[in-house]
């Protein structure tokens, strides 16, 4: 794989056997703030408190994870993540994306140091956050718990046409709490005909840069 700078400075990864990049190469760190951050966990925190749990399908280099993380320590929020990832980055990978420029230094750290024991179970990365990756497919994942927040983060459709459809997205909604959120950088109109068939309102918000618009959907208490 091959390291890109993107437009905001930050970088990303080429993955050549996908066909594509892990982030926008618009900014990979801008729209990891943008969508999964602004448009998903901090809309999910003005009305749910100062405890948050999400799911991200798709955790690739953890950047959605370390910007919320951030986010979450400096405002006194206790966050508890679980990431479902199929073929995990190495951790040497991990630390030369640079990710560690954007968020605080306890957070970069405790990321690093937590990131391969999270495989075999929860860890603190700061003391007010958790994080647990499942090493499977998304079709594979199972819990009993329910999240408030999904980061849906794969591939695009045109190179992971199963990711999108309609078994997967149930499967993965299937751990949303009614009333939770689902946020995804992508909108096409057989993705909200998808989430509305699975009961979700559906909203069309403003893409990050390079897009126009992304897609929020609430589950339906």
């Amino acid at each position: 794989m091959e390291f890109v700078v993107t437009s905001d400075g930050s970088k990303t990864l080429y993955h050549p056997g996908v066909g594509e990049h892990y982030h926008s190469r618009h900014g990979a760190v801008q729209e990891s703030r943008h969508v999964f951050l602004g448009m998903g966990l901090q809309y999910a925190a003005a009305t749910r408190g100062t405890g948050l749990s999400v799911l991200e399908i798709g955790f690739g280099t953890g950047l959605n994870f370390l910007v919320s993380a951030d986010y979450c320590a400096a405002n006194h929020i206790h966050l508890d993540y679980t990431g479902v990832e199929a073929f995990p980055l190495p951790l040497d990978t991990l630390a030369q994306t640079g990710y560690g420029a954007y968020v605080a230094p306890d957070v970069w750290s405790g990321f690093l140091a937590a990131y391969a024991p999270s495989f075999h179970s929860r860890r603190a990365v700061t003391p007010t956050c958790h994080l647990q990756i499942a090493h499977c497919a998304v079709r594979e994942f199972g819990s009993d718990r329910q999240y408030d927040v999904v980061y849906f983060d794969a591939f695009a459709a045109v190179h992971q046409p199963e990711m999108w459809d309609e078994a997967t997205l149930s499967h993965v909604c299937r751990f949303l709490n009614p009333g939770g959120v689902f946020v995804t950088y992508a909108i096409t109109g057989q993705l909200k005909r998808t989430m509305k068939a699975l009961g979700f309102t559906v909203e069309k918000v403003p893409g990050a840069p390079g897009k126009r618009e992304m897609l929020r959907a609430l589950k339906t208490p």
